[in-house]
């Protein structure tokens, strides 16, 4: 196919002639475990941001670069530090947002894992393993070789360019509002990349339209003031594990789906996609049928959902004959497209509630994960650009306007502050990615392609005038 972009050809050789070097960066930043969860040394949170900006200056493009930390709303404490690197718009250009976080969600139990967590890991020939090597440190990476590209293909750009690397996202960027209140002039763009997203598969590439919210909160049930000797009282006193097992059973039907009554789906057509390509990319073995009702893409996209991610109670190993008097779960929902989040929590907490059984205390931590679901228009200009280049980029295939089951908090706090932006999802995850999971890893023609593909836009944008 032949391109249209301004200077493709310069620009296919900059990000090839470039690509070990973005390989070198992501590696680089694997091996810093930035975690954001409480628990956790964020002084590896502050390494990484130091790092993410040295890779910003070496660009030679910003004009200003910071790490920044502001207060987290109602509480007496600065959230975690992000970098915000910008370059003025030149000539009536447009200016383009171009996020991702620099965060990493915890790695879990390393014996889940076929290599070290933070140590990256060439698995076969086309994959780096490590927590963050897809979920969102390739995002970074690719925001960087793209304007690294742009500089090297002779291009000295008019593009107004923002990048913003948050310190916090899966953590649910806590102090993100007093970060768009403080700097909401320095954000202000006319196209905002978000580039922590998916491809439908690693040979067809996409944009994310629809995203879930989500809502995550920690619950104590209590049914007694101390332990008990199980034989002696087992049978006439409610444990709290009784009393958990039983309240949360009220959440879902017999077929797995959502029994809350309240919560909403919404309703949009969804790719053809069946239950074996579901097996294949999920790892879902044979003897395990699947939950829900409808589309599976409209189960993962469009519906809500509920999971419970965490219980705190006496392990197998330190397990006594005795009543357990109080247990403590951890809900995370996800809210589908058209429904607030803010209904959606309020909502299930009077289910809650309402089906405590045996009379079981339920006590609901103060501090509350929320984030709205969002659904983008498919018609702007910028869109149109977005869907060029990644044609290009990926030589001719078609993307895919997909949903995604998964949550970027931020995306509605965006939409609210910058009511004209358009908003583009984009990224390097594929069905293989497993983001969140052990044995996180990247495919690296995927990346290579976002990296393409980003380029592309950025050179799009920096040839089209605002008024145009």
């Amino acid at each position: 196919m032949t391109d249209d972009t301004p200077r493709s050809t310069e620009l296919r050789e900059a990000v090839e002639a470039g690509f070990p070097a973005a390989v070198a960066d992501l590696t680089r930043l694997v091996r810093i475990p930035s975690v954001s969860w409480d628990g956790f040394d964020h002084a590896h949170v502050q390494r990484s941001a130091e790092a993410v900006a040295e890779l910003a200056r070496d660009t030679g493009v910003f004009e200003e670069i910071e790490i920044v930390r502001t207060p987290i709303p109602g509480k007496d404490e600065d959230g975690l530090p992000a970098v915000l690197a910008t370059r003025a718009a030149r000539g009536g250009r447009p200016t383009v947002l171009l996020y991702a976080h620099h965060d990493v969600q915890p790695p879990g139990d390393d014996a889940d894992w076929e290599t070290k967590p933070y140590e990256p890991t060439l698995k076969g020939e086309d994959r780096i393993a490590g927590r963050g090597a897809a979920d969102d440190k390739a995002g970074v990476t690719a925001h960087i070789a793209a304007i690294r590209a742009l500089v090297a293909a002779g291009i000295d750009p008019q593009v107004g360019i923002v990048l913003y690397a948050e310190g916090e996202e899966e953590f649910g960027s806590r102090s993100l509002p007093t970060f768009l209140d403080r700097f909401h002039d320095r954000l202000a763009a006319d196209v905002i990349v978000v580039a922590d997203g998916g491809n439908w598969d690693i040979d067809t590439p996409a944009i994310n339209v629809a995203l879930r919210g989500m809502v995550a909160f920690n619950l104590r049930i209590t049914t007694l003031g101390h332990a008990v000797h199980s034989g002696m009282f087992g049978g006439a006193i409610p444990d709290a594990m009784l009393a958990t097992t039983k309240l949360l059973a009220t959440l879902w039907d017999e077929d797995g789906a959502v029994a809350v009554a309240g919560l909403r789906s919404h309703e949009a057509p969804t790719p053809a996609y069946d239950e074996e390509k579901l097996r294949e990319e999920s790892g879902l073995p044979d003897h395990t049928t699947t939950i829900g009702r409808g589309e599976i893409l409209s189960r993962e996209w469009f519906q809500p959902s509920i999971t419970v991610t965490g219980i705190d109670a006496p392990s197998v190993l330190n397990a006594s004959n005795t009543l357990i008097p109080s247990v403590r779960v951890r809900i995370a929902a996800r809210v589908a497209p058209g429904q607030d989040a803010h209904e959606f929590e309020r909502i299930l907490r009077e289910h809650l509630v309402a089906n405590a059984p045996f009379g079981a205390k339920l006590d609901f931590d103060p501090d509350v994960d929320l984030g709205q679901a969002f659904l983008a228009p498919v018609d702007g200009w910028a869109v149109e650009a977005e869907q060029s280049a990644l044609r290009e980029a990926w030589d001719g295939v078609e993307p895919v306007l997909m949903g995604s089951g998964g949550s970027i908090p931020f995306t509605a706090d965006l939409v609210r502050h910058f009511p004209q932006a358009q908003i583009l999802i984009t990224g390097v995850e594929d069905p293989d990615s497993r983001a969140h999971s052990p044995n996180e890893s990247v495919h690296l023609p995927s990346l290579k392609r976002a990296i393409l593909a980003e380029a592309f836009m950025l050179a799009k944008l920096d040839a089209r005038t605002i008024e145009s």
